[in-house]
Order: C-alpha cells, then structure tokens, then sequence
C-alpha cells in the first residue's frame, strides 16, 4: 500500500479504559483511506511525563497531518494536553483536523457565564478561539469522518 501520508492522532481516548483498542481501530481507518495512523500509546517508552512528552512531540514532527478529538473531556472543554498538541502543529505549519460530536457554539453549549461566572466568548465557534482558528478544518462526526475530510482535500 502506498500512503497519502502520516497521521498524528490527537485526544484524550489514550486515557479511555480501552484506549489500545481504540488506537488501533483509528489507525485501521487511516490505512482504510491510505494513509499511516500515528498514536501516542505507539511511543516505546510511556513511562514517565518526560517520555511521553518527548514521544508525543516525536510523533507530531514525524506526521504530515494531525486529527484531533476536540470533544469535552474532563468538563465542559477540551483536552488541554490535545490543545497544545494542536498549537505545536500549528506552530509547526501542519494541516489539523478537528472533529467533534457537538458543533454548537461555546456559548450555546454553556450559556453566557459559565458555571465559575466566567464570561464565555462568543465567536460563533465549538471550541476556544484559539483553537478554531488553528483548524484547517473542525469536522463534526466521528475519528472516519474527520479522517475521510482529510482524505478529500489530501486523496
């Protein structure tokens, strides 16, 4: 098979119960569409936080794409440890796939003040400002339907 190109998995399912299985579900779909899955829990030493990290960021400099799971997790938001894995790929010039299950606005999903009485922006955007912006493009469906958006614009 020859691929398209390679594809850092961004998200908070390497903390789900089944987070292996899951890995390598998502990285059967990007073979599906030609192109090669790299997940965190594929990193040889995830021992310590500096190992991961270090694994983490090989990962993302070793991929020409990243899909993200931008889904609520831990609260009302996002993954933090997914957003700064999309800020270095931005940083980085790489194309990043969201996707989320809920594409209602921040402020449709919480309200005007959040439950902390904090005020929520309101850009019209499922996510922070920060990270629509840095989307090539936020998907809303599962992991295949982001990576068969990325298949469209890089098949």
């Amino acid at each position: 098979m020859s691929i398209k190109g390679r594809i850092y998995i961004a998200g908070p399912d390497v903390f789900l119960p089944n987070a292996v299985k899951i890995g390598e579900e998502y990285k059967k779909i990007c073979r599906k569409y030609d192109f090669l899955g790299l997940y965190p829990l594929d990193n040889e030493n995830n021992f310590g936080s500096k190992e991961i990290f270090k694994g983490n960021k090989t990962r993302i400099d070793q991929a020409d794409i990243v899909a993200a799971n931008i889904n609520s997790f831990r609260g009302d938001t996002m993954d933090d440890g997914t957003a700064w894995e999309i800020g270095y790929a931005y940083a980085t010039k790489k194309p990043i796939f969201c996707y989320t299950n809920d594409n209602r606005s921040l402020i449709e999903r919480l309200g005007a003040i959040d439950t902390e009485g904090n005020f929520v922006e309101d850009f019209n955007k499922p996510v922070n400002l920060m990270i629509a912006e840095a989307a090539t493009e936020i998907v809303c469906g599962s992991f295949e339907d982001c990576i068969k958006a990325i298949a469209r614009r890089y098949g």
